[in-house]
Order: structure tokens, then C-alpha cells, then sequence
């Protein structure tokens, strides 16, 4: 995938890159083909896989097509139509590309199980973690809905076996989301400037999903961080 550098630090050896689907991925030194100067707008070419680049390497300015010489008349024709190396490849994976993630909460539920799914890296805004919320809860009572009405008709509650299908779906769906919700809760608290591993207060008694909640509140800090720019759709 062809993408563009948002940024690179390289005494940290960490950096991220917008990729033409849209999304950002993050990258180290040792995911580098070479060991190259990696300055914001360079265009590059890597594999995506888990919200990380892999195989990173810088994609050299394409050659220029020969032109005909018409003469003095053609010079300001030549001039006008030269442009930076790389300038088209910028507009491309630039501010257009951060537009095309979703913004919709839909679409940041969807895109955090299947995009997102191991992605503890980068930035979660508020929207993004309350739409999942949303819709994760939505989909926790339709399953329990679906559960409950196949006990039901199977006369699960008037024997001994009792809600097992109720219980059998609930449990497979709170595992299967497991992860992209530890990723989703990670993301935010990196998005309000803390580490992701403040996420173990959960287990502090009565207090812990307090405090995660209140975390959770914390308007998106305004600037770029350590774990990337500000996400977008937030007015900065």
C-alpha cells in the first residue's frame, strides 16, 4: 500500500503514516527496509496489517516525461505545468485521506471489529469510544434478545438446563469483542495524553470503572502527542 509520513521521530525510532485507505498505521525503525530520512510528506510504500507498517521504504520521484522543444515560445508552457516532486502524491495521502475515515458512530463501531480488532496503538477520540459503546451494548441486548426468545420456544426455562442458550450466546459475543474493546479503551486513554496501561485500575474494587469513565469524559487533547496526531474530525 502506498501511503504518506505524518510523522517520525527519529530518535524514538517511531512514527506514523497515512495510508491511501484512509486509515493511519503506525511504524519503528525496525520495520524500515532502509534506514532512511523519514520527514513529514514523504510518500511510501509498506504492508498494512493490525494498525502497523511493516516493510516501510521511501518511493522515489517518478521520472519526467521527455518534452519536445518547440523552441523560446514553449519555456513558459514547460514552467507552468512543473510541480514539486511528490505534490500530487501529497494532496492525495494528505488532509483528503485523513477526511475519508469514518466519522459516523456506525462507522467507528464497525471499522473498531474489524480494522481496529488488535489495534492498541494510536488515538481513539470521544466520539469513536462512546459510538462503539453504543453499538456494542446495542448489539450485547440483540444477541441476549435472540438468546432469550430460543430458550423460550425450546422450554429451556422449564428445565433443568435453563438460559443455556441465552448464556452460550452472551458469553461468545462478550469474548469476541473483548480485545477490540481493551484496544478501543487504550486508544482513548492515549488520546487525552496517558499510557494505555492505566487501563489496570479497572480492577481496583468499586472504583476502578469509575475512574476509567471518568477518563473516558476527557475531552481529545488538542495537540499531537507521542501516540499520533489529533484524530480526525475534531475542530483543533
Amino acid at each position: 500500500m502506498r501511503g504518506e509520513v505524518l510523522h517520525y521521530d527519529e530518535d524514538q525510532g517511531f512514527g506514523f503514516i497515512t495510508g491511501a485507505d484512509g486509515n493511519r498505521y503506525t511504524f519503528t525503525a525496525e520495520t524500515m527496509r532502509r534506514q532512511t530520512p523519514m520527514p513529514k510528506g514523504t510518500v511510501v510504500e509498506f504492508q498494512a496489517g493490525g494498525g502497523r507498517a511493516r516493510d516501510v521504504f521511501s518511493v522515489g520521484a517518478q521520472a519526467a516525461i521527455p518534452a519536445v522543444d518547440t523552441g523560446p515560445v514553449a519555456a513558459p508552457a514547460q514552467a507552468a505545468v512543473i510541480q514539486p516532486a511528490g505534490a500530487s502524491q501529497a494532496q492525495r495521502f494528505g488532509r483528503s485521506a485523513e477526511q475519508a475515515e469514518p466519522t459516523d458512530l456506525w462507522g467507528y463501531f464497525w471499522r473498531g471489529l474489524t480494522q481496529n480488532y488488535f489495534n492498541f496503538a494510536g488515538r481513539a477520540r470521544r466520539k469513536e469510544y462512546w459510538g462503539y459503546c453504543l453499538f456494542w451494548v446495542v448489539c450485547l441486548l440483540i444477541v441476549g434478545g435472540i438468546g432469550i426468545f430460543t430458550d423460550i420456544e425450546l422450554g429451556n426455562f422449564d428445565s433443568d438446563i435453563s438460559a443455556a442458550v441465552t448464556v452460550g450466546l452472551c458469553g461468545t459475543f462478550l469474548l469476541a469483542t473483548f480485545l477490540p474493546g481493551l484496544g478501543m479503551t487504550v486508544r482513548r486513554l492515549h488520546d487525552i495524553g496517558l499510557s494505555g496501561w492505566l487501563y489496570l485500575v479497572i480492577f481496583i474494587p468499586t472504583f476502578g470503572s469509575l475512574i476509567i469513565l471518568v477518563f473516558a469524559l476527557i475531552p481529545t487533547q488538542a495537540r499531537e502527542n507521542q501516540w499520533g496526531p489529533v484524530p480526525a474530525g475534531v475542530r483543533v
